[in-house]
């Protein structure tokens, strides 16, 4: 029998999901409000059990994994989606916020009301003049001095390759951020510092136009509030929220996973 419970406690130092549940309170105390810690774990486990890959680089080193989850966890996005990619990188595993984690931030903040990001295929119709007014057609195409790109494309047709790729963001005021448009120089320099870009299975190679996108919304975040900065800035101008969790609360939620793991 103490065989036993020692080859079962073996087992479970060395499963990284288990050990994701035993630093359930570590993740309660730096994830937002908003998010359920038992919601942030299950969703840790699940990816964890679904990949075997990321599994054994999570084994051999499970200091590494719990650094990646608690930046998730910070930032409040969900690990292992497409927000906040869990990947592999020379037998490590390391996080990486995706474009729609970026987005994420960007409305949550609370500064920003709609974000707009668009590929420009070769056959698409577009212009960027900023301030520019519209005199080569009646009706004019935009109003007034040009404060956002003109894109006009034939959507349901073969659009031809990928050309350009812009991001910006309309503030709640009214206001249109700074607008961010790179060519096909910009994202092969983009590509040079990404790791493994060449590799067959990058999505760099599987998915393109999703990567010009990611590239986009990368610099975007530069010039566009996120959460974490524009709120610190906000603490003490705003009423407190009512109905946030309490502390006995993600206490409590903390205990229902410790126990689920013992």
């Amino acid at each position: 029998m103490t065989n036993s419970i020692r080859a079962a406690v073996a087992r479970r130092a060395n499963d990284p999901a288990e050990l994701v549940s035993q630093y359930a309170p570590d993740f309660a105390r730096v994830l937002p409000s908003h998010v359920s810690p038992i919601t942030f774990v299950r969703l840790a486990q699940g990816v964890l059990r679904r990949d075997e890959k990321l599994a054994q680089a999570a084994a051999s080193d499970p200091g590494q994994l719990m650094a990646v989850l608690l930046d998730a966890a910070r930032l409040g996005l969900d690990p292992g989606t497409e927000s906040y990619h869990l990947v592999v990188f020379k037998g490590r595993v390391h996080g990486i916020v995706g474009w729609q984690g970026e987005i994420e931030l960007m409305y949550r903040a609370g500064a920003v009301s709609t974000v707009v990001v668009e590929t420009v295929h070769e056959t698409d119709e577009f212009v960027w003049t900023p301030g520019a007014l519209d005199t080569e057609a009646a009706p004019p195409r935009w109003e007034g001095p040009m404060s956002r790109p003109f894109h006009r494309a034939e959507w349901a047709s073969d659009r031809g390759p990928l050309r350009l790729v812009y991001a910006y963001a309309v503030m709640r005021d009214g206001a249109v951020s700074k607008v961010v448009v790179l060519n096909q120089g910009d994202i092969d320099r983009a590509k040079l510092t990404a790791q493994g870009a060449d590799r067959p299975t990058s999505p760099w190679q599987r998915h393109e136009a999703a990567m010009w996108s990611k590239t986009a919304v990368h610099r975007l975040a530069n010039y566009v509030p996120t959460s974490a900065e524009y709120l610190s800035t906000r603490r003490f101008a705003v009423p407190p929220v009512w109905g946030a969790p309490s502390a006995s609360t993600v206490r409590d939620e903390a205990a229902v996973l410790r126990a689920e793991a013992a």
